[in-house]
């Protein structure tokens, strides 16, 4: 089954990690997740990878042991949520295209985090990068801010009340509303 919303790693850390007042949307995403009010929600390995990554690596105040951070990993992204990557018969044609596309330096990480959504056929990125995302505009795919995903859960609420997703309707492709 596809998936229907993709986090990049930018949602994965502020929703898991507390940086504040910044954090407080995509906290607000990951418990929707939590709360099993997101349908087929995914992620790419190597967001997987990129969130231990920073999160062991991030200043002492926020920075994360190997192990806190794979327990996070478990809980929160490994039991709620797809993960994805490239078949290995598309590594060629995908850095093919990206050189097509003059894309260079670190965006060829966004690229192929875009790609690997495209493959695993959700509708939208969430991410708190979103110019970097700007190719994957091309192939149907949305990107949205947590901020601006989460808006859509509240329209939800005002509409179906705070029952409404405990009647079965989660947030489906497209940001469609969906009965589980």
């Amino acid at each position: 089954m596809a998936v229907s919303v993709f986090f990049d790693t930018s949602v994965l850390l502020a929703g898991l990690i507390d940086f504040g007042e910044q954090s407080a949307p995509a906290q607000e995403l990951m418990d929707l997740v939590a709360d099993d009010a997101v349908a087929r929600p995914g992620t790419a390995w190597h967001c997987c990878l990129e969130f231990y990554s920073v999160a062991t690596r991030l200043p002492a105040e926020f920075r994360l042991t190997p192990d806190h951070a794979f327990q996070l990993l478990d809980r929160e992204v490994f039991a709620r949520m797809s993960v994805h990557d490239l078949p290995g018969t598309n590594l060629g044609a995908f850095i093919e295209v990206s050189v097509r596309d003059g894309i260079t330096g670190g965006r060829i990480y966004d690229a192929h985090i875009a790609e690997v959504a495209r493959i695993a056929g959700a509708s939208v990125v969430v991410t708190d990068n979103r110019r970097h995302f700007l190719t994957a505009l091309r192939h149907g795919l949305r990107i949205a801010a947590p901020r601006e995903f989460n808006k859509f859960h509240d329209l939800v609420i005002l509409w179906f009340g705070d029952l409404g997703f405990g009647l079965g309707i989660k947030i489906g492709p497209s940001g469609d509303l969906v009965a589980s």
